[in-house]
């Protein structure tokens, strides 16, 4: 049961930092000027591309902090600090204006082919934030099916993603811009609480503090 709710809490946490809403503006802007079939291969590029580095991250992304001497306790600290300063860019505006200029520079310095990679799965979908969220949650799944179900949820949500830039258009006029403020507002809460629970976590496993709090 525990890891169930540690799936749903994952799920939530990916879903949010991956921003499926406000993605659909921006992958909008990105593919100004394609056919739908061209997009439509941008799409399955970039949410492919940003499925198999979030997957790498969660599945050896500790071995990686291991190597370079880095405890779990201290990046859950330091990634929970990290998704806090997110949720608090996605209340007060600022992570969309913040995508919108990554996705103007990429525009004129990268050649169309290679947009699927940059920007479109990293950074704007596998951004710091989803890779943050996946090596913390791969930290906590110790058994092989537990690294599977993680690995199923990674890919239910890069297929949400990916719905929604599929749908981009439709889902923009369907929404409207005050839509697309309130959704990410929302989401913004519930990431800053997220990540308040990542930091308490942190702390209790960096101070031996987990008895007591139980």
């Amino acid at each position: 049961m525990n890891e169930v709710g540690t799936l749903l809490s994952g799920f939530t946490t990916l879903m949010v930092t991956m921003d499926p809403p406000g993605m659909v503006p921006i992958f909008l802007a990105l593919t100004v000027g394609m056919t739908r079939g061209q997009r439509r291969r941008v799409a399955v590029r970039g949410a492919l591309i940003s499925f198999c580095l979030l997957v790498a991250f969660a599945l050896i992304g500790d071995r990686i902090l291991g190597a370079l001497g880095i405890s779990m306790s201290a990046f859950r600290i330091a990634g929970g600090i990290l998704l806090f300063w997110i949720g608090c860019e996605m209340i007060f505006e600022k992570r969309q204006e913040r995508k919108e200029k990554t996705t103007e520079t990429a525009i004129t310095k990268d050649n169309i082919a290679h947009l699927a990679a940059f920007p479109l799965a990293m950074p704007l979908i596998a951004g710091p934030g989803a890779i943050s969220a996946t090596i913390l949650l791969g930290s906590k799944m110790e058994t092989v099916l537990d690294k599977l179900a993680l690995v199923f949820v990674i890919l239910v949500a890069s297929l949400v993603v990916l719905g929604a830039m599929l749908t981009a258009g439709l889902i923009d006029r369907f929404l409207g811009e005050t839509g697309r403020n309130i959704l990410t507002r929302i989401l913004g809460m519930m990431l800053t609480a997220l990540a308040v629970q990542f930091v308490i976590d942190g702390m209790q496993t960096a101070f031996n503090l987990t008895a007591a709090a139980t």
